[in-house]
């Protein structure tokens, strides 16, 4: 059975004498194989958060069919939010009460007994803090109850929306590896991000969209493989000259950092560099290729539209 299957979703917000805002386009996204993590990726205004709430059954789409684990949306709701878990906004919980006590006010709604919230709380690393009130947690602490509240009913596919937002880089890989682990274990992760060195790392597979519509999607690699461009990275003394005598050349150079120039396209022939620069009168200290990352792709992609993304 596919996890999420949207076809040709359309989504017009109507504001009162003004034209409608198109916030999603005619967008297809299929989440196809449970178990694993999927990355939703764009910048800011592009349309995520519009989709994310169709997909919960939150709005009515314009036009476009969504289906969550097998059941159309939002009339489905029912009984597919059974089977999910969402996080789409900072968790609250009550402070003075600690994070066991707040889970087991949230599991008596489904008769969730002690020893299964305690398993839960071992499984996003609070095992140890279970007795701790939630107002001495930390953001990356709240944020793992957060998680744990969504895992009460043992969903097959979780929706996260910037799960890692405000965190420090402890709080970040705690994170990444609690989303890699509930993945392993067999359930699907959806996950909206702007930190996309995580997402790089913790992802199998990403969808990338823009101005509503879908501009890359399918396994990491083979996204960041298929638009990647190999550059070379010139070390020399003088790098402002360096940039004259190849631009001169033909080449697309710019400084780097310090005493750093990037060559992009790298040359087939990398002693063409050596010459060039020889010819000039410049010595370089070092060469060396480097591909693209994520994130280069993800602004290339999206026409540099990067709103507040962090590598």
């Amino acid at each position: 059975m596919t996890v999420v299957e949207i076809v040709g979703l359309h989504k017009e917000y109507k504001r009162f004498r003004h034209e409608p805002t198109l916030a999603v386009d005619g967008l297809d996204l299929t989440v196809g194989e449970p178990g694993q993590v999927v990355g939703f990726l764009g910048p800011n205004g592009s349309g995520k958060t519009t989709t994310i709430r169709c997909l919960l059954g939150l709005i009515r789409p314009t036009a476009g069919t969504v289906r969550l684990l097998g059941h159309d949306m939002p009339h489905g709701a029912a009984a597919a939010l059974d089977r999910v878990g969402a996080l789409v906004e900072n968790p609250k919980f009550f402070e003075e009460f600690t994070g066991q006590r707040n889970l087991r006010l949230l599991g008596r709604i489904r008769g969730i007994k002690t020893q299964s919230i305690e398993d839960i709380l071992a499984q996003v690393g609070l095992a140890d803090a279970a007795d701790m009130k939630v107002r001495k947690y930390s953001l990356g602490m709240k944020q793992r109850l957060g998680v744990a509240a969504t895992l009460l009913k043992d969903p097959e596919l979780l929706v996260l929306d910037e799960p890692a937002n405000g965190l420090d880089p402890a709080g970040i890989v705690e994170m990444r590896r609690m989303l890699r682990d509930l993945a392993d274990g067999g359930k699907t992760v959806f996950v909206s991000s702007h930190q996309l060195g995580e997402i790089e790392q913790v992802c199998d597979d990403l969808v990338i969209i823009d101005h509503g519509k879908v501009v890359a999607s399918g396994p990491v690699d083979q996204i960041v493989d298929a638009s990647a461009m190999e550059t070379s990275v010139i070390t020399i003394d003088d790098p402002t000259a360096a940039i004259e005598a190849l631009v001169a050349a033909g080449f697309e150079a710019q400084a780097k950092a310090k005493n750093q120039v990037v060559v992009e396209p790298a040359p087939e022939n990398p002693a063409d560099l050596t010459k060039i620069l020889a010819d000039a009168g410049l010595y370089l200290r070092g060469l060396r290729s480097e591909g693209r990352s994520l994130e280069e792709v993800f602004l290339s992609l999206t026409e540099g539209r990067s709103g507040d993304v962090r590598s």
